[in-house]
């Protein structure tokens, strides 16, 4: 059996350690996970309430159409319904864009560090990966544009950025919009949409209609909380989504994250009460930071990406001692350096705490 070669130099996906596995390894009753920017507050008390009725008739296979979802969202976001894909996660519709554009031959450009798949998967599909790395957290769209060439293909910008949270502004992405070629597909990744405070964010869904080859990512696995039952969706011109949809998986998402996808949506309530209270502990952390000379990059997502004086590996260690744990920077490609998912206010409290207790500690030696 002779598997694809570039496969050879790749690892696959590497999740943080999970919470059992470091009880047991500390000997901790409790664990505060901060590691993969969920919800802390779980997800739509409507959803569960709901969620025994909708775990039935399983033989059955979902809706490969997502026909209830897909009304709910075109709705919701005021789309055409033929405009929008659905996947596994948004993860697997960069996966299907990837498929779908790219293969040896063609070339891709993206920001460094960025959310990784976006590089995993044009790998795989044999395809250039061009990446070009960030200028204080920020995409260098200058020299991203640069790289563009007429085997370009995919030209990937995640905004707020993960793993440095900053947002790019609607002046710039129009700026963008209007130098990037049309043969080349601009997607713009928006996990973290609803976290957005940013009075100049650039309102991506409205102008689908007005740029042809604009791709815009959105996922229910963060805000909404869903990221157990694995669904998210793009959004593009029809022509666009036409051609994606022949590389989609035919029963890619399930009955029941469609169903509570639909509930999720409903209850915007919850989004806003979730989101305020993470807004506001996140206010705390950068206080918590400045007080202590930590630096930061102003994020708008659900995260802190911190600059330390000490390696992101020894404080990741460290906290999972006092029963948190966080991404290393290191692990990310930054340095010196956690991500820290944004926690419920008592949780916060503890971790600053038990940071401050280290950087003490540091001080000392």
């Amino acid at each position: 059996m002779k598997a694809k070669d570039i496969l050879k130099t790749m690892k696959p996906y590497k999740p943080g350690k999970g919470i059992e596995e470091v009880k047991k390894e500390y000997g901790l009753d409790r664990i505060v996970k901060l590691a993969s920017n969920e919800n802390p507050y779980g997800f739509s008390p409507v959803v569960k309430e709901e969620l025994p009725k909708l775990v039935s008739k399983l033989e059955i296979y979902p809706d490969g159409y997502a026909a209830g979802v897909r009304t709910k969202v075109s709705s919701f976001l005021g789309v055409d319904e033929n405009q929008i894909i659905f996947g596994n996660g948004s993860d697997e519709v960069v996966q299907i864009i990837c498929r779908t554009f790219l293969e040896p031959g063609a070339n891709t450009v993206m920001a460094s560090p960025t959310f990784p798949q976006y590089r995993h998967n044009a790998l795989i599909e044999g395809a250039e990966v061009r990446e070009v790395p960030l200028k204080d957290g920020h995409h260098d769209l200058e020299e991203m544009i640069r790289q563009i060439d007429e085997d370009t293909r995919v030209f990937w910008i995640c905004t707020p950025n993960n793993p440095t949270g900053v947002h790019i502004n609607e002046e710039t992405i129009k700026d963008v919009l209007a130098r990037v070629p049309e043969h080349v597909l601009v997607v713009l990744d928006e996990a973290y949409y609803e976290y957005l405070e940013a009075e100049d964010s650039f309102d991506a869904v409205s102008a689908l209609n007005q740029y042809p080859n604009l791709m815009v990512l959105r996922t229910f696995s963060k805000a909404y909380g869903l990221a157990g039952l694995r669904i998210g969706f793009g959004l593009a011109a029809a022509d666009v989504i036409q051609v994606l949809e022949p590389a989609r998986e035919p029963f890619n998402t399930s009955t029941v994250a469609q169903a509570a996808a639909i509930l999720a949506l409903d209850d915007q309530e919850f989004i806003t009460t979730t989101v305020e209270a993470t807004h506001k502990n996140k206010q705390a952390l950068m206080r918590f930071c400045d007080e202590n000379d930590l630096g930061y990059y102003d994020t708008q997502a659900n995260f802190l990406l911190i600059q330390l004086p000490i390696s992101g590996d020894e404080m990741f260690e460290y906290l999972l001692t006092q029963g948190f744990i966080v991404r290393s920077g290191e692990a990310l490609g930054l340095p010196n350096s956690i991500r820290l998912t944004i926690g419920r206010e008592d949780d916060m409290l503890q971790i600053q705490q038990a940071m401050k207790k280290k950087l003490e500690m540091v001080k000392q030696s």
